[in-house]
Protein backbone atom coordinates (compact mmCIF):
# COMPACT_ATOMS: atom_id res chain seq x y z
CA UNK A 1 0.00 0.00 0.00
CA UNK A 2 1.05 3.13 -1.27
CA UNK A 3 1.87 6.00 1.63
CA UNK A 4 2.16 9.82 1.12
CA UNK A 5 3.74 12.65 3.07
CA UNK A 6 1.37 15.32 1.52
CA UNK A 7 -0.63 17.52 3.36
CA UNK A 8 -4.56 16.56 3.71
CA UNK A 9 -7.76 18.66 4.33
CA UNK A 10 -10.97 16.79 4.71
CA UNK A 11 -14.49 18.16 3.78
CA UNK A 12 -17.37 15.65 5.66
CA UNK A 13 -20.64 16.64 6.58
CA UNK A 14 -21.02 14.11 8.72
CA UNK A 15 -24.80 12.48 8.27
CA UNK A 16 -25.52 9.17 9.52
CA UNK A 17 -22.48 7.15 7.97
CA UNK A 18 -20.00 9.36 9.01
CA UNK A 19 -18.05 9.53 11.73
CA UNK A 20 -14.76 10.60 13.20
CA UNK A 21 -13.97 7.35 14.63
CA UNK A 22 -13.59 6.48 10.91
CA UNK A 23 -10.48 8.85 10.86
CA UNK A 24 -8.83 9.23 14.29
CA UNK A 25 -5.56 7.65 12.95
CA UNK A 26 -5.76 10.31 10.63
CA UNK A 27 -6.25 13.05 12.66
CA UNK A 28 -3.15 12.50 14.95
CA UNK A 29 -1.17 13.29 12.21
CA UNK A 30 0.06 17.09 11.96
CA UNK A 31 -0.33 17.25 8.03
CA UNK A 32 -4.40 16.23 8.28
CA UNK A 33 -7.03 18.91 8.83
CA UNK A 34 -10.69 17.81 9.24
CA UNK A 35 -13.84 20.33 8.38
CA UNK A 36 -17.29 19.06 9.03
CA UNK A 37 -18.90 21.33 6.16
CA UNK A 38 -20.71 20.03 3.26
CA UNK A 39 -19.42 19.86 -0.07
CA UNK A 40 -23.03 21.60 -1.81
CA UNK A 41 -22.28 25.00 0.57
CA UNK A 42 -20.27 26.95 -2.19
CA UNK A 43 -19.27 29.86 -0.08
CA UNK A 44 -17.25 27.40 2.41
CA UNK A 45 -15.83 25.30 -0.59
CA UNK A 46 -13.94 28.58 -2.45
CA UNK A 47 -13.05 29.25 1.64
CA UNK A 48 -11.55 26.25 1.75
CA UNK A 49 -9.72 26.51 -1.29
CA UNK A 50 -7.89 29.64 -0.69
CA UNK A 51 -7.02 28.89 2.50
CA UNK A 52 -5.60 25.89 1.86
CA UNK A 53 -4.80 25.89 -1.79
CA UNK A 54 -4.47 22.41 -2.77
CA UNK A 55 -2.71 20.59 -5.74
CA UNK A 56 -5.51 17.95 -6.12
CA UNK A 57 -9.42 17.17 -5.23
CA UNK A 58 -10.68 14.19 -4.83
CA UNK A 59 -14.28 13.87 -4.76
CA UNK A 60 -15.40 10.52 -2.46
CA UNK A 61 -17.82 12.69 -1.29
CA UNK A 62 -21.71 10.99 -1.89
CA UNK A 63 -24.88 9.16 -0.68
CA UNK A 64 -24.11 5.76 -1.94
CA UNK A 65 -26.53 2.96 -0.31
CA UNK A 66 -28.55 2.01 -3.21
CA UNK A 67 -31.88 0.92 -0.56
CA UNK A 68 -31.53 4.58 0.69
CA UNK A 69 -31.61 6.16 -2.71
CA UNK A 70 -34.94 4.42 -3.39
CA UNK A 71 -36.78 5.31 0.27
CA UNK A 72 -35.85 8.59 -0.27
CA UNK A 73 -33.91 10.26 -3.27
CA UNK A 74 -33.40 13.38 -2.44
CA UNK A 75 -30.11 13.63 0.01
CA UNK A 76 -28.32 11.89 -3.39
CA UNK A 77 -29.57 14.46 -5.73
CA UNK A 78 -28.26 17.63 -3.37
CA UNK A 79 -24.60 15.54 -2.38
CA UNK A 80 -23.70 13.81 -5.33
CA UNK A 81 -25.27 16.25 -8.15
CA UNK A 82 -25.66 19.51 -6.35
CA UNK A 83 -21.97 19.11 -4.25
CA UNK A 84 -19.98 17.99 -7.52
CA UNK A 85 -21.12 20.75 -9.42
CA UNK A 86 -20.59 23.42 -6.28
CA UNK A 87 -16.53 21.36 -6.04
CA UNK A 88 -16.30 21.87 -9.86
CA UNK A 89 -17.31 25.46 -10.23
CA UNK A 90 -14.94 26.43 -7.29
CA UNK A 91 -12.00 24.48 -8.68
CA UNK A 92 -12.43 25.52 -11.89
CA UNK A 93 -12.24 28.74 -10.81
CA UNK A 94 -9.97 28.84 -7.96
CA UNK A 95 -7.31 26.90 -11.04
CA UNK A 96 -7.92 29.29 -13.74
CA UNK A 97 -5.73 32.49 -10.80
CA UNK A 98 -3.05 29.43 -10.56
CA UNK A 99 0.26 29.90 -12.45
CA UNK A 100 0.68 28.13 -15.60
CA UNK A 101 2.96 25.60 -14.39
CA UNK A 102 0.43 24.95 -11.26
CA UNK A 103 -2.51 24.77 -13.62
CA UNK A 104 -1.32 21.98 -15.39
CA UNK A 105 -0.21 19.97 -12.55
CA UNK A 106 -3.78 19.86 -10.61
CA UNK A 107 -5.81 17.36 -11.15
CA UNK A 108 -10.07 16.84 -9.79
CA UNK A 109 -10.81 13.30 -9.00
CA UNK A 110 -14.12 12.28 -9.13
CA UNK A 111 -14.78 9.01 -7.57
CA UNK A 112 -17.50 7.04 -9.13
CA UNK A 113 -19.38 3.81 -9.60
CA UNK A 114 -19.88 0.62 -12.07
CA UNK A 115 -23.63 1.14 -11.11
CA UNK A 116 -23.38 3.90 -13.61
CA UNK A 117 -23.27 1.32 -16.66
CA UNK A 118 -26.68 -0.44 -15.40
CA UNK A 119 -27.36 -4.24 -15.67
CA UNK A 120 -25.16 -6.66 -17.78
CA UNK A 121 -26.44 -10.00 -19.02
CA UNK A 122 -24.79 -12.93 -18.55
CA UNK A 123 -21.73 -12.54 -20.62
CA UNK A 124 -19.56 -9.21 -20.93
CA UNK A 125 -18.07 -6.42 -19.03
CA UNK A 126 -18.29 -2.73 -17.93
CA UNK A 127 -15.72 -1.32 -20.65
CA UNK A 128 -14.82 2.80 -19.55
CA UNK A 129 -16.60 3.09 -23.47
CA UNK A 130 -19.90 1.14 -22.04
CA UNK A 131 -23.08 3.54 -22.39
CA UNK A 132 -24.34 4.74 -18.70
CA UNK A 133 -28.07 3.16 -18.22
CA UNK A 134 -28.20 3.96 -14.25
CA UNK A 135 -31.78 1.94 -12.82
CA UNK A 136 -31.42 3.93 -9.47
CA UNK A 137 -31.68 7.04 -7.74
CA UNK A 138 -28.29 6.71 -6.57
CA UNK A 139 -26.61 5.35 -9.71
CA UNK A 140 -28.54 8.13 -11.67
CA UNK A 141 -27.00 10.65 -9.28
CA UNK A 142 -23.57 8.94 -9.98
CA UNK A 143 -24.31 9.02 -13.42
CA UNK A 144 -24.84 13.14 -13.60
CA UNK A 145 -21.85 13.80 -11.44
CA UNK A 146 -19.95 11.62 -14.19
CA UNK A 147 -21.56 13.79 -17.12
CA UNK A 148 -20.64 17.08 -15.07
CA UNK A 149 -17.22 16.11 -14.78
CA UNK A 150 -16.58 15.16 -18.25
CA UNK A 151 -18.05 18.53 -19.42
CA UNK A 152 -15.93 20.38 -17.26
CA UNK A 153 -13.22 18.90 -19.03
CA UNK A 154 -14.19 19.27 -22.52
CA UNK A 155 -15.74 22.72 -22.14
CA UNK A 156 -13.08 24.45 -19.43
CA UNK A 157 -10.03 22.45 -19.78
CA UNK A 158 -10.61 21.41 -16.04
CA UNK A 159 -8.07 18.54 -15.52
CA UNK A 160 -10.22 15.83 -13.87
CA UNK A 161 -10.02 12.45 -13.95
CA UNK A 162 -13.01 9.85 -13.57
CA UNK A 163 -12.84 6.23 -11.80
CA UNK A 164 -16.05 3.97 -11.81
CA UNK A 165 -15.03 0.86 -9.29
CA UNK A 166 -16.79 -2.25 -8.40
CA UNK A 167 -18.27 -2.97 -5.00
CA UNK A 168 -15.98 -2.24 -1.86
CA UNK A 169 -15.71 -4.25 1.25
CA UNK A 170 -13.41 -4.05 4.39
CA UNK A 171 -13.30 -2.58 7.79
CA UNK A 172 -14.93 0.64 8.23
CA UNK A 173 -17.52 0.04 6.01
CA UNK A 174 -21.30 1.25 7.35
CA UNK A 175 -23.26 -1.90 8.86
CA UNK A 176 -25.89 -0.95 6.21
CA UNK A 177 -23.97 -2.57 3.12
CA UNK A 178 -23.99 -6.39 2.73
CA UNK A 179 -21.22 -8.11 4.04
CA UNK A 180 -20.89 -6.06 7.22
CA UNK A 181 -24.93 -6.41 7.86
CA UNK A 182 -24.02 -10.70 6.98
CA UNK A 183 -21.74 -11.10 9.68
CA UNK A 184 -23.07 -8.82 12.39
CA UNK A 185 -26.36 -10.41 11.96
CA UNK A 186 -24.66 -13.97 12.22
CA UNK A 187 -23.11 -13.23 15.19
CA UNK A 188 -25.95 -11.79 16.82
CA UNK A 189 -28.17 -14.54 15.54
CA UNK A 190 -30.51 -12.96 13.26
CA UNK A 191 -31.60 -13.38 10.05
CA UNK A 192 -29.34 -12.85 7.27
CA UNK A 193 -31.43 -11.48 4.40
CA UNK A 194 -30.77 -12.53 0.84
CA UNK A 195 -32.96 -10.33 -2.26
CA UNK A 196 -34.89 -12.30 -4.39
CA UNK A 197 -33.46 -15.57 -5.26
CA UNK A 198 -29.57 -14.24 -4.51
CA UNK A 199 -28.57 -15.04 -7.65
CA UNK A 200 -27.39 -11.33 -8.77
CA UNK A 201 -23.62 -11.10 -9.68
CA UNK A 202 -21.16 -8.44 -7.93
CA UNK A 203 -17.52 -7.67 -8.28
CA UNK A 204 -15.94 -7.67 -5.28
CA UNK A 205 -12.48 -5.29 -4.62
CA UNK A 206 -11.10 -4.84 -1.18
CA UNK A 207 -11.06 -1.28 -0.15
CA UNK A 208 -6.94 -1.36 0.14
CA UNK A 209 -6.66 -2.23 -3.52
CA UNK A 210 -9.24 0.32 -4.42
CA UNK A 211 -7.00 3.11 -2.56
CA UNK A 212 -3.82 1.99 -4.24
CA UNK A 213 -6.05 2.22 -7.46
CA UNK A 214 -6.85 5.76 -6.93
CA UNK A 215 -3.11 6.55 -5.87
CA UNK A 216 -1.83 5.14 -9.48
CA UNK A 217 -4.71 7.44 -11.57
CA UNK A 218 -4.32 10.45 -9.53
CA UNK A 219 -0.34 10.41 -10.36
CA UNK A 220 -0.14 9.03 -13.51
CA UNK A 221 -3.81 9.01 -15.01
CA UNK A 222 -4.16 11.18 -18.25
CA UNK A 223 -6.26 14.40 -17.72
CA UNK A 224 -9.78 13.87 -19.30
CA UNK A 225 -9.57 10.06 -18.96
CA UNK A 226 -11.60 7.73 -16.59
CA UNK A 227 -10.49 4.02 -15.60
CA UNK A 228 -12.33 1.49 -14.29
CA UNK A 229 -10.93 -0.29 -11.20
CA UNK A 230 -12.62 -4.09 -10.60
CA UNK A 231 -11.41 -6.77 -8.20
CA UNK A 232 -12.33 -9.59 -10.74
CA UNK A 233 -14.41 -11.58 -8.34
CA UNK A 234 -17.67 -12.04 -9.63
CA UNK A 235 -19.64 -13.35 -7.05
CA UNK A 236 -23.25 -14.29 -6.56
CA UNK A 237 -24.97 -12.61 -3.57
CA UNK A 238 -26.12 -16.20 -1.80
CA UNK A 239 -22.35 -17.11 -2.41
CA UNK A 240 -20.91 -14.14 -0.55
CA UNK A 241 -23.20 -14.78 2.29
CA UNK A 242 -22.27 -18.53 2.27
CA UNK A 243 -18.37 -17.47 2.21
CA UNK A 244 -19.12 -14.80 5.12
CA UNK A 245 -20.49 -17.80 7.14
CA UNK A 246 -17.95 -20.39 6.54
CA UNK A 247 -15.31 -18.25 7.03
CA UNK A 248 -16.96 -16.59 10.30
CA UNK A 249 -16.97 -20.49 11.49
CA UNK A 250 -13.17 -20.53 12.05
CA UNK A 251 -13.24 -17.41 13.87
CA UNK A 252 -16.41 -18.14 15.90
CA UNK A 253 -17.69 -21.19 15.50
CA UNK A 254 -21.73 -21.49 15.57
CA UNK A 255 -22.14 -24.37 18.11
CA UNK A 256 -20.27 -21.76 20.48
CA UNK A 257 -22.53 -18.63 19.36
CA UNK A 258 -25.08 -18.75 22.28
CA UNK A 259 -27.18 -16.60 20.06
CA UNK A 260 -27.80 -19.77 17.44
CA UNK A 261 -27.44 -22.34 20.24
CA UNK A 262 -30.67 -20.92 22.20
CA UNK A 263 -32.12 -21.32 18.58
CA UNK A 264 -30.84 -24.46 18.01
CA UNK A 265 -29.28 -24.05 15.21
CA UNK A 266 -25.35 -25.61 14.61
CA UNK A 267 -24.51 -23.25 11.16
CA UNK A 268 -24.41 -19.64 10.63
CA UNK A 269 -26.15 -20.91 7.22
CA UNK A 270 -28.86 -21.59 8.66
CA UNK A 271 -29.87 -18.23 9.17
CA UNK A 272 -30.54 -17.47 5.89
CA UNK A 273 -33.67 -15.56 4.70
CA UNK A 274 -34.87 -14.74 1.14
CA UNK A 275 -37.05 -11.46 1.22
CA UNK A 276 -38.38 -9.99 -1.49
CA UNK A 277 -36.07 -8.28 -4.23
CA UNK A 278 -34.96 -4.34 -4.09
CA UNK A 279 -36.91 -2.35 -6.89
CA UNK A 280 -34.91 -2.12 -9.99
CA UNK A 281 -32.52 -4.68 -8.86
CA UNK A 282 -29.42 -4.89 -11.19
CA UNK A 283 -28.59 -8.50 -12.41
CA UNK A 284 -24.91 -8.59 -12.86
CA UNK A 285 -21.70 -6.28 -12.41
CA UNK A 286 -18.41 -6.89 -13.97
CA UNK A 287 -15.53 -4.52 -14.50
CA UNK A 288 -13.40 -4.98 -17.33
CA UNK A 289 -9.71 -3.78 -16.49
CA UNK A 290 -7.51 -3.70 -18.98
CA UNK A 291 -6.96 -0.07 -19.56
CA UNK A 292 -5.62 0.60 -15.93
CA UNK A 293 -3.32 -2.19 -16.18
CA UNK A 294 -1.79 -1.56 -19.53
CA UNK A 295 -1.83 2.56 -19.05
CA UNK A 296 -0.89 2.13 -14.59
CA UNK A 297 0.51 -1.08 -14.30
CA UNK A 298 -2.50 -1.65 -11.76
CA UNK A 299 -4.09 -5.05 -10.61
CA UNK A 300 -6.10 -5.93 -7.65
CA UNK A 301 -3.55 -7.72 -5.11
CA UNK A 302 -6.27 -9.02 -2.62
CA UNK A 303 -7.69 -12.07 -3.60
CA UNK A 304 -11.64 -12.15 -2.10
CA UNK A 305 -11.07 -14.76 1.08
CA UNK A 306 -8.38 -13.05 2.21
CA UNK A 307 -9.80 -9.67 2.02
CA UNK A 308 -13.05 -11.48 3.96
CA UNK A 309 -10.78 -12.80 6.70
CA UNK A 310 -9.16 -9.50 7.12
CA UNK A 311 -12.89 -7.88 7.23
CA UNK A 312 -14.27 -10.65 9.61
CA UNK A 313 -11.26 -10.28 11.49
CA UNK A 314 -11.19 -6.19 11.83
CA UNK A 315 -15.18 -6.51 12.41
CA UNK A 316 -14.47 -9.17 15.37
CA UNK A 317 -12.35 -6.77 17.17
CA UNK A 318 -14.26 -3.47 16.53
CA UNK A 319 -17.72 -4.21 17.93
CA UNK A 320 -18.06 -0.83 19.76
CA UNK A 321 -17.26 0.80 17.18
CA UNK A 322 -20.05 -1.13 15.19
CA UNK A 323 -22.43 0.08 17.98
CA UNK A 324 -21.30 3.73 18.05
CA UNK A 325 -21.87 4.25 14.20
CA UNK A 326 -24.96 2.58 14.03
CA UNK A 327 -26.23 4.11 17.84
CA UNK A 328 -29.62 6.02 17.26
CA UNK A 329 -29.31 6.00 13.55
CA UNK A 330 -30.00 2.60 11.92
CA UNK A 331 -30.72 -1.00 13.97
CA UNK A 332 -30.08 -3.06 10.55
CA UNK A 333 -33.84 -2.96 9.58
CA UNK A 334 -34.93 -3.43 5.94
CA UNK A 335 -34.22 -0.36 3.56
CA UNK A 336 -35.18 0.46 0.06
CA UNK A 337 -38.96 -0.93 -0.39
CA UNK A 338 -40.00 2.48 -2.11
CA UNK A 339 -41.73 3.73 1.24
CA UNK A 340 -43.76 6.83 -0.24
Amino acid sequence: MTHSDEHLVIVDKLTYAGHLENIQDVLQSPRARFIQEDIANREVMEGVLHDYRPKAILNFAAESHVDRSIDSPYPFINTNIVGTFVLLETARKFVSLLPDGAQRDFRFLHVSTDEVYGSLGEIGQFSEETPYAPNSPYAASKASADHLVRAYYHTYGLPILITNCSNNYGPFQFPEKLIPLILLNALDGKALPIYGNGQQIRDWLYVEDHCEGLWRVLHQGRPGEKYNLGGNTERTNIETVDTVCRLLETFRPAAENQNLVEQGMTQYSQLKHFVSDRPGHDRRYAINTEKIQKELGWVPQCHFEEGLRKTIGWYLDHRDWCEAVMADNYGRERLGLGAP
